[in-house]
């Protein structure tokens, strides 16, 4: 086995903290990578809490990770050691169900193997993620990081960006097309930069005035306040789609009177409580509710290659990983630009 040292959250009630494990050899078709820098995801949070399931524990969180490749096994046949990596939110699937083999791992029909409060194939062994100093992943979930993007800002899209990037290709957004971004947090704000690269026109939805000069700074074309009746009176019927990227409670009948007709309202982001909503804001418009998780792994290639050859990468906050219970209090607070990212250097 090989000494990990990480952070760790031994309950759902404790606070993260330093502690070592193991991980298993590498295998001939594993890649083993040093971690550089780890993103902080909203859903680390929800996941320590357990609200959205309950957790398993000790839980080592971390699913945007990015490296250096320091050793492979013998069949490995796409990295070598020297190369940089990463892993976003899964690190193995069945393989052979019929979502799997249209490169949809993410919703394998067996489940995902989640990179950390999971469990490996075996159904024995958990998986534990980024806040760690070193990982080992299956060839075929570890993915190629350019050398042209600030590492540690392309962290942050192996969740945040293939979060985002994923519905707006399936949806086929782009010129001609009026998105809307609900929210402008770490997802919110690289569905803005996306949408405009997509070509579309895009418009950010916000409770914070205050975050207008962000949004326009971030290329968005437009800004409603939507605490603002009118406003929201101004926006009605106007939108094609909705990117809804808030992980809080909301009013989903509001927003969905943004939508025009057979507009979509696409859901990235995951409250722990459900939403209520009238089969009248649907009726009225032939509108759609619908929801995305992650993309499998060839589209999140496709996804960091796009972002290679547009310069996009995520607006970070780097961070020691001893500040972690402060930085979830400021996430939680809305108070990060757009991403915490752990230096794993200060481990």
């Amino acid at each position: 086995m090989i000494p990990v040292k990480g952070y760790a959250a031994q309950t759902n009630k404790s606070d993260l903290a330093p502690w070592n494990f193991d991980r298993r050899e590498v295998g001939p078709h594993d890649v083993q990578f040093d971690i550089l820098f780890c993103g902080v995801c909203h859903s680390d949070l929800h996941q320590i809490k357990d609200d959205w399931f309950p957790g398993i524990f000790p839980m080592v969180p971390g699913h945007e990770i990015v490296g250096r490749v320091i050793k492979v096994g013998d069949h490995v046949k796409n990295f070598k050691v020297g190369d940089l990596a990463g892993t976003g939110c899964m690190v193995d699937s069945c393989g052979h169900c019929d979502n799997c083999k249209h490169d949809l791992e993410q919703y394998c029909l067996e489940g995902c193997t989640y990179t950390y409060n999971g469990m490996e194939r075996d159904g024995s062994s958990p998986t534990y993620g980024g806040y760690s100093n070193t990982i080992v992943v299956k060839e075929e979930f570890v993915l190629h990081i350019s050398d042209k993007l600030d590492l540690a800002a392309t962290a942050p899209l192996l969740c945040a960006g293939i979060t985002t990037y994923s519905p707006l290709r399936h949806w086929k957004v782009g010129k001609g097309h009026k998105l809307a971004v609900l929210g402008l947090g770490g997802l919110g704000h690289m569905g803005v930069k996306f949408g405009v690269a997509f070509g579309a026109e895009v418009t950010v939805l916000s409770t914070s005035p205050k975050k207008e000069a962000d949004a326009k700074k971030l290329g968005a074309h437009n800004f409603v306040v939507t605490t603002d009746p009118e406003q929201i009176k101004a926006a009605q019927g106007t939108f094609d789609f909705i990117l809804d990227t808030v992980s809080a409670e909301h009013d989903f009948n509001m927003y969905l009177s943004l939508l025009k007709t057979d507009g979509t309202m696409m859901c990235v982001g995951a409250p722990s409580k459900p939403a209520e909503i009238s089969a009248f804001s649907l009726l009225a418009g032939r509108k759609s509710v619908a929801g995305s998780g992650i993309g499998g792994i060839k589209e999140t290639q496709e996804m960091l290659d796009f972002c290679a050859e547009n310069n996009i990468v995520s607006d970070i906050e780097m961070i020691d990983i001893k500040d972690i219970s402060r930085a979830y209090e400021r996430m939680e607070k809305g108070d990060v630009r757009y991403r915490f990212v752990i230096d794993m250097a200060t481990l």
